[in-house]
């Protein structure tokens, strides 16, 4: 089984960063496909970022340019690095893994494409 872990998240001013971390449990990391997910009250989950076990990535139009996914196999961690927030990035932030065999270059885009979730970790941006 592999149980994921999310911090990091807070309270921070428009404008600002916040660096997410997602540490994950279990042999595979480095096979693992990985991706950010966000949730806000009222609204459907929905796509944030997601890192292929070889490392290709791809993004949400509402983040391109501002955050960033990325992994470290060394710590079994993924991580979301966010700038220049803004208040509809307010949201539950949730990471999301899914075992192989997977091509090195598959990013899987849609919730039901992942088999483990974490807890979430809240994201609050003020104006």
């Amino acid at each position: 089984q592999v149980q994921l872990v999310e911090s990091g998240g807070g309270l921070v001013q428009a404008g600002g960063s916040l660096r997410l971390s997602c540490a994950a449990s279990g042999r595979a990391f480095s096979n693992y496909a990985m991706a950010w997910f966000r949730q806000a009250p009222g609204k459907e989950r929905e796509f944030v970022a997601a890192i292929s076990w070889s490392a290709t990535n791809t993004y949400a139009d509402s983040v391109k340019g501002r955050f960033t996914i990325s992994k470290d196999n060394a710590k079994n961690t993924m991580y979301l690095t966010m700038n220049s927030l803004k208040p509809e990035d307010t949201a539950v932030y949730y990471c999301a893994a899914r075992s192989g065999p997977l091509g090195r270059a598959v990013v899987l885009t849609t919730p039901a494409s992942y088999n483990y979730w974490g807890q979430g970790t809240q994201v609050t941006v003020s104006s």
